[in-house]
């Protein structure tokens, strides 16, 4: 999904002191910035992407990690999964455990594509190269799954392991896809002007979960549209959504203002844990909270460091992994953390 701001968090001696969901706390990452890491169906490993330098990357690259080994070495090296061309974003492994699924820029070229030009605003990139892949454990592209023209990208599948979700640009808009595990009956579900994505599956498959924003007045609609032509997003005020897989049903769950985004299902299926910086009047502190599906019962999960999203939870509901910049000395790095989950 589109990255968010970077900025250098606070150290806090004790990790969790403050988190009375999280146990156990374990840092599996070191150095760059490392997000949207999402848990293989048997929960072993987990997918994400990295732009960590001292693996020699100029941009996002994905890759896979080994939770266990991960957790005993601080310089264990995650498996490349990716070409290492273009800009990627947005894995999820493959319900056979194996396979791993990712957007690329890479046929567009060799090089990170370059980063546009945004006046001074906090603007995300959508470019129009991206494409859906996947990719074998070696990192061999097996299968492309997406060829229009445009942005898609911010695919992941559904526990059911049949149906996958997208974004896509293809209609004109920034909205929400879905097709078949293997990339067939591509069909658009949402048509409300404004940008759906990062959208998950509730853990039965039924219904989605997903960001947007909802230009009203005459002059947000412009600039949204006049930024959209340009591959833009100002992503500083989305809130969080869910609706039936086929798009039907659906509802705003967050009214929050600013930026409410990486919704992810609870286990119960009845709650959404995701990030947010409403409380912030600096507008950079991202925690994670957890509200109830309709709506009630608003709970702040995290309290350590500036920045904490990409919130997933392992498919026995036990563990949940994120990406914080606690415990970056003082320096930009964001880190991936996991934890034993206590509601």
């Amino acid at each position: 999904m589109i990255r968010t701001i970077i900025l250098a968090g606070l150290i806090s001696p004790v990790f969790g002191q403050t988190e009375k969901h999280l146990k156990n706390l374990k840092q599996l990452t070191f150095g760059g910035d490392n997000a949207e890491a999402y848990f293989s169906p048997n929960d072993q490993f987990v997918s994400f992407q990295s732009n960590n330098a001292k693996w020699g990357l100029k941009c996002d690259q994905i890759f896979t990690l080994d939770i266990d080994k991960a957790k005993k070495d601080s310089t264990y090296k995650p498996n490349l999964i990716s070409t290492g061309k273009g800009r990627t974003t947005c894995s999820f492994v493959m319900p056979n455990n194996k396979d791993v699924l990712y957007a690329s820029t890479h046929l567009a070229g060799d090089s990170c594509p370059p980063a546009p030009e945004t006046s001074g605003r906090y603007l995300w990139a959508v470019y129009n190269s991206f494409d859906v892949f996947v990719a074998n454990p070696k990192g061999k592209i097996i299968k492309q799954l997406t060829n229009a023209k445009g942005y898609d990208a911010e695919a992941t599948i559904s526990p059911k392991g049949d149906k996958i979700v997208f974004t896509s640009d293809r209609s004109g808009d920034l909205e929400l896809w879905t097709m078949d595990i293997d990339g067939k009956n591509q069909k658009q579900i949402t048509f409300g002007l404004g940008y759906d994505g990062g959208a998950f599956f509730s853990p039965d498959g039924k219904k989605l979960v997903f960001r947007a924003s909802r230009p009203t007045t005459e002059a947000e609609q412009t600039d949204y549209k006049d930024l959209l032509k340009k591959g833009l997003v100002a992503p500083t005020n989305m809130e969080i959504y869910t609706c039936n897989v086929d798009g039907s049903d659906l509802k705003q769950i967050t009214k929050l203002g600013k930026a409410n985004w990486a919704p992810y299902y609870h286990p119960s299926g009845k709650k959404i844990i995701f990030s947010s910086n409403h409380h912030s009047k600096k507008g950079y502190d991202f925690q994670l909270y957890m509200i109830n599906e309709d709506g009630t019962g608003l709970e702040q999960i995290t309290s350590e460091s500036m920045f904490n999203a990409f919130p997933m939870f392992s498919y026995d509901g036990k563990k949940l992994i994120f990406s914080s910049n606690r415990n970056n000395g003082g320096t930009r790095d964001t880190n991936l953390f996991i934890a034993d989950w206590e509601d």
